[in-house]
C-alpha cells in the first residue's frame, strides 16, 4: 500500500491512525482523516519535518561515497527545515513566486498552451496519436519557474531527468544498483547548482545578498526546482487524463456552467500529485486515540484526505465546486504549506481553459503510468487519437 496508495480503491477502509511496515521492516504510523492530517500539519513542535527528505531506501555505503564525490549535501531549507532558518527562506522564495508576478506570466503561458494545442489537434486531425504528458505537460512548469526565479539556459530534458531522478532515489523502495545510478545522475546536476548558486541572479542572488551560506543557496533551489515544477507537471497529466473522463464536467466548462477554478480545486482533491507527506514525532504524544513514540515517522495520507467524507460531500465523484472541494490538503498546511501554490492553480487552469475542447472525441490510447513511490505520482505519459 505504501508506495502505491493513489491505487487503493476510493471505498476501501481504513483505520484513521494504522501502523503499516515498509518494504524495509520500518514501521510508519499512517494517518488517513482530513482533520488528524492537518492536526499533524499545523504542530511543528509536536510533529517536525526534519524527515521529509530522508531517503525511504536507506541508501548504501557505494551510492553515499558517489554522492559524497560530487560533493552532494542537502541541508535543511524549506520542507525539511524546522528551525530558525526556515521563515526568512521561505520568504525569499515567496517574493519570487508572488502572485502578482505568477500572474504577470499568464498571457505568454497561454499563447505557448495555444501554440502547443493548435500543434496537437493538428496530428490528431491527421489521425496520428499524441502524448498530452510528452507533448504539453511535462515542461511547461519549469518554463514558468524559470522566468520566475530567472533560472539560466539549461537543457530541459537534463533538468527533467534530474527532477525525476531525485524523486525516485528519496521516496522509492529501490535495489543498491538503481540507488548507484541514481546517486551519480543527482549528484551530477548538483555541480551544476553548486556553479548557478554561486553566480547566479533571481532568487540565487536574494539568498546570498541575504546572508544564506552556499550550501543553503544550493539546497533551496534543489528542492525548488523539483516541487516547484515537477509535481505541477504531474498534475497537469493526471488533471487531463481525469478530465477525459468526465465529459459532462467538460461539457459544462465549455457552456460556461462549471468553472475553471473549481475543476482545478476538485482536480487536486482528486488527483493531487504528491500522495503522501511525512513528519517524526518529536515528543511521545497521543494522535486520534492511538499513542505515538517520539521518534516515529509519520506518513500523512494527503490523498486518503481528500476523500475524507467528513469533509466532502461526494468523496470519490468529480464534482467541480462542491461542498469540500477546496479543503483538500494537495499544498499541505501550516507553516509548511506550499508556497508554489498560486503558481500551480494559474498553470493548471490555463492547461484546463486551452485544452478543454481538444479533448472531445479523443480516445485514450495509453493512459498514465506512475511506477512505485511513497510520495509521488510521476506519471510517464498519457496518449490519445481520434475516434
Amino acid at each position: 500500500m505504501l508506495f502505491r496508495s493513489w491505487a487503493e480503491p476510493a471505498g476501501a477502509r481504513w483505520p484513521d491512525v494504522a501502523r503499516v511496515a515498509d518494504h524495509v521492516g520500518v514501521e510508519h504510523l499512517v494517518v488517513t482523516r482530513h482533520a488528524l492530517v492537518r492536526q499533524v500539519l499545523t504542530d511543528p513542535a509536536t510533529y517536525r519535518p526534519d524527515n521529509a527528505l530522508d531517503a525511504v531506501t536507506p541508501v548504501p555505503v557505494a551510492a553515499l561515497r558517489v554522492l559524497a564525490g560530487h560533493r552532494f549535501r542537502l541541508p535543511p531549507t524549506l520542507a525539511n527545515n524546522g528551525g530558525a532558518s526556515h521563515p526568512g527562506i521561505r520568504a525569499l522564495v515567496a517574493e519570487a513566486l508572488h502572485p502578482a508576478r505568477v500572474a504577470a506570466q499568464r498571457s505568454w503561458l497561454t499563447a505557448l498552451v495555444r501554440d502547443r494545442v493548435t500543434a496537437i489537434r493538428a496530428r490528431l486531425d491527421g489521425g496520428a496519436p499524441a502524448d498530452l504528458h510528452a507533448d504539453l505537460a511535462a515542461d511547461l512548469p519549469l518554463l514558468v519557474l524559470a522566468r520566475l526565479v530567472e533560472l539560466p539556459d539549461a537543457p530541459v530534458g537534463a533538468v527533467k531527468a534530474f527532477a525525476r531522478a531525485a524523486l525516485e532515489l528519496f521516496w522509492a523502495p529501490l535495489d543498491a544498483d538503481r540507488q548507484l545510478a541514481l546517486a551519480d545522475e543527482v549528484g551530477r546536476f548538483h555541480r551544476v547548482l553548486r556553479e548557478f548558486a554561486a553566480t547566479g541572479g533571481g532568487l540565487a542572488g536574494a539568498l546570498r545578498t541575504a546572508g544564506h551560506p552556499p550550501d543553503v543557496v544550493v539546497g533551496a533551489l534543489f528542492f525548488l526546482l523539483v516541487a516547484g515544477q515537477e509535481t505541477t507537471s504531474q498534475f497537469l497529466t493526471l488533471l487531463l487524463h481525469r478530465l477525459a473522463g468526465e465529459p459532462a464536467v467538460r461539457a459544462g466548462l465549455l457552456a460556461g456552467t462549471v468553472a475553471v477554478t473549481d475543476v482545478v480545486e476538485e482536480g487536486l482533491r482528486l488527483e493531487p500529485p504528491i500522495v503522501t507527506w511525512r513528519r517524526v514525532a518529536a515528543v511521545d504524544t497521543t494522535l486520534g486515540g492511538t499513542a505515538v513514540a517520539a521518534g516515529t515517522s509519520v506518513v500523512l495520507w494527503l490523498a486518503r484526505a481528500g476523500r475524507d467524507p467528513a469533509t466532502v460531500e461526494a468523496p470519490g465523484e468529480f464534482r467541480p465546486g462542491q461542498r469540500g472541494s477546496r479543503r483538500h490538503l494537495a499544498f499541505g498546511a501550516g507553516a509548511h504549506r506550499c508556497v508554489g501554490d498560486q503558481l500551480a492553480r494559474m498553470e493548471a487552469a490555463v492547461v484546463v481553459e486551452q485544452v478543454t475542447p481538444l479533448l472531445d472525441g479523443v480516445t485514450v490510447v495509453r493512459p498514465p503510468w506512475c511506477p512505485d513511490n511513497l510520495t509521488f505520482r510521476m506519471p510517464d505519459a498519457f496518449v490519445v487519437r481520434r475516434g
